[in-house]
């Protein structure tokens, strides 16, 4: 390591963050050490469940069960159980376009939203276990669509918008998706994306349906019998959809590795184990409260996306700032967006 490497200060935070951080010591790590114990105690902190599991971890190497046989709902943990509580009202996203746009969801809406595209999924087709991919840019409806997978029990798989048709094709084949959720256009660093064009390339051979936001309002083909405006699905959709009682280990979501060391590998990610650490790393690591606003500048393409932009906050019933396209720095060296 360089000495340019070498990180000699210590930065103590104030005492009066110490004061009312979540981890106010070190004991967590010693309460850790009976890792079985503590994940335990954790799930019954950070997750409602429909029925507590037999048994906490199950270990046979390299293959780990986490919470067997609890049942659970990742969308019903996110916002049916903030309604109930009496928060349906609080803001769940603060949503900024590059061209200014600005879209607000509270708890309520945003379980309206999720039910009725969840109830546009089934009508479409889509079952318990069928595997969805989502390819969209940083727009509500990319997280509104993983949450109306989770609630019909549908895993998803969200390709990063600016990946290449290729990507898409060869994501969807791997993963034996027929169903993409893709957009018209979208916005970043100022210019229009014309992303419907990209997806048709992605499926073009393939035996697929497709739903289209309307986002750019670019011109675009629709292939009748193959391509839905997602608006259209959404106008008499029914606005209650029960959430899907799910095993702890049913498969929630496939997340892709970028394909950069070799061909991309879908890493599963299962309901319980998943949306335990998620919420819990989301809690104590950023510190949140519940009168936060908060915004991770990930893109949800990504993991960190997943669990820091969507299944996280929410988890936790925190407001969440989403922007779409990607902040800059302006001469005065302030962050700025690029509209």
């Amino acid at each position: 390591m360089s000495e340019l490497t070498k990180e000699q200060q210590v930065f103590e935070p104030p005492e009066e963050f110490k004061k009312n951080a979540w981890i106010k010591d070190e004991s967590v790590y010693e309460e850790g050490k009976d890792y079985r114990s503590f994940w335990a105690k954790r799930a019954e902190e950070m997750v409602d469940w429909y029925e507590k599991w037999d048994e906490t971890l199950v270990e046979n190497p390299p293959y780990y069960k986490w919470f067997v046989g609890g049942k659970l709902n990742a969308s019903y943990n996110c916002l049916d159980r903030w309604v109930e509580k009496g928060k349906g009202d609080k803001l769940a996203y603060i949503w900024e376009g590059e061209d200014g746009q600005v879209r607000k969801f509270t708890y309520k809406e945003l379980q309206r939203e999720v039910s009725k595209f969840a109830n546009v999924l089934k009508n479409m087709g889509v079952k318990k276990g069928d595997v969805v991919t989502i390819y969209l840019p940083m727009i509500p409806e990319l997280p509104i669509a993983m949450l109306a997978c989770a609630r019909i029990g549908a895993p998803h798989s969200v390709v990063f918008a600016g990946f290449s048709a290729d990507s898409l094709k060869d994501r969807m084949v791997d993963a034996g998706a027929k169903y993409v959720i893709t957009c018209d256009g979208y916005f970043r660093r100022g210019k229009l994306i014309d992303h419907k064009k990209k997806t048709d390339e992605g499926i073009e051979s393939l035996d697929v349906k497709s739903i289209v936001v309307k986002r750019g309002g670019n011109e675009v083909n629709m292939k009748e019998g193959r391509d839905y405006w997602w608006h259209e699905l959404m106008e008499d959709a029914d606005e209650t959809c029960e959430p899907e009682v799910m095993d702890a280990e049913d498969l929630l979501f496939l997340m892709y590795t970028s394909g950069t060391t070799g061909k991309p590998k879908g890493v599963m990610h299962t309901t319980g184990g998943y949306l335990v650490g998620a919420t819990t790393t989301m809690k104590w690591v950023f510190d949140v409260k519940e009168d936060d606003v908060y915004w991770c500048t990930a893109d949800v393409g990504w993991i960190t996306g997943h669990s820091y932009i969507v299944y996280g906050p929410l988890a936790l019933g925190v407001t969440s700032i989403m922007y779409e396209g990607t902040p800059g720095l302006s001469e005065a060296g302030q962050v700025v967006g690029n509209n």
